[in-house]
């Protein structure tokens, strides 16, 4: 006999529908708890957090109900005279930050509110020899930093300021025998690698490098018989890879190899119902990234009352489409 594969049963009781109105009201209340410990322990993840949150309103249809004016404000603040973005106020710079204050101020059509010059010449900077790219100045080196690069520099249209060649092959170079990315060469392969990595190509018009059908096979094996989805094999179920993998697939044109019912309910599963939110798995705590990410999923699997995402910046689509960022899909 086999090992048994490591994975949750969704109890009976679990949510069966969408609660939208009450995620809504769960990131919208979230921001407002200044002092609440949680809210405090992750200064280190600002930037993101409001990415997540406004993104998930965003998508609800009701960006409308987050202070415009306190998020850029917010923002400028925190970008550093050298143009990257810290993820809070006092931190240093960082190609994640820069990213998600970038996408935030896209969302608001807002990003001539910084010195956009500058950040274009910081995430310049940070390209290597090789290609890669450095996540700020202490040099360490990840493909999810070129993503990061490169849709940086998308969404301001300024993708020829780096050698894209360079990059596309540093990138190609961390592919892995099984058709999926790791985060460097000879790395392991991880969904969330996997999802840099393909809309990196995307958005650089190379997804000719991509073995779709191996890597949709590898993708679809991160499906659990609960119909979840893990980040690498001997992994448990989570909601946020709903979005690592799926957005891959559809990137690759492979989104109708998954089993798509199964998947809803796993997402559905991870609703709390009574405060709204989504958890990485069933009856766990509910946080703004995987309220982002089940969104984002649910979105791709066809939910109409959440908004089209796109599944290479995770954005509303009509929001991309008014930047002019043009990319590829197979």
């Amino acid at each position: 006999m086999g090992t048994p594969v490591k994975d949750i049963v969704i109890p009976s009781s679990a949510p069966q529908t969408l609660f939208l109105q009450k995620h809504a009201d769960y990131i919208a209340a979230y921001g407002e708890k200044k002092d609440d410990y949680e809210y405090v322990m992750t200064e280190f993840l600002r930037m993101n957090g409001m990415y997540w949150g406004l993104t998930s309103m965003a998508l609800a249809g009701q960006l409308d109900r987050m202070d415009k004016g306190e998020v850029v404000d917010f923002i400028q603040k925190c970008q550093h005279s050298c143009g990257g973005m810290s993820c809070s106020i006092g931190h240093d710079p960082h190609l994640l930050s820069t990213l998600s204050a970038i996408q935030i101020l896209t969302l608001y059509e807002a990003v001539d509110a910084v010195d956009t010059e500058a950040v274009v010449q910081w995430v310049k900077g940070l390209q290597q020899p090789d290609g890669s790219f450095f996540g700020d100045k202490w040099g360490e080196v990840d493909t999810r930093f070129s993503f990061c690069a490169v849709a940086c520099l998308a969404l301001l249209n300024r993708l020829n300021e780096i050698d894209v060649d360079k990059a596309v092959e540093f990138v190609v170079s961390c592919m892995n025998f099984d058709g999926a990315f790791g985060c460097r060469p000879g790395s392991e392969s991880h969904s969330g690698q996997v999802y840099c990595c393909v809309g990196m190509l995307s958005i650089t018009k190379r997804l000719h490098h991509v073995n779709a059908d191996q890597l949709g096979w590898w993708l679809c094996e991160r499906q659990l018989p609960s119909g979840g989805l893990n980040g690498r094999p001997e992994k448990l179920p989570d909601v946020c890879y709903s979005w690592w993998v799926l957005a891959s697939l559809k990137i690759i044109g492979r989104l109708h190899w998954i089993d798509k019912d199964k998947l809803v309910q796993f997402i559905l599963a991870c609703q709390d119902e009574e405060t709204g939110g989504f958890a990485d798995r069933p009856g766990d705590m509910v946080d703004p990234f995987h309220t982002l990410f089940g969104l984002a999923g649910l979105s791709l699997l066809g939910e109409t009352s959440v908004k089209p995402v796109n599944p290479v910046l995770c954005m509303p689509e009509d929001v991309i489409r008014t930047t002019g960022v043009s990319l590829q899909y197979l």
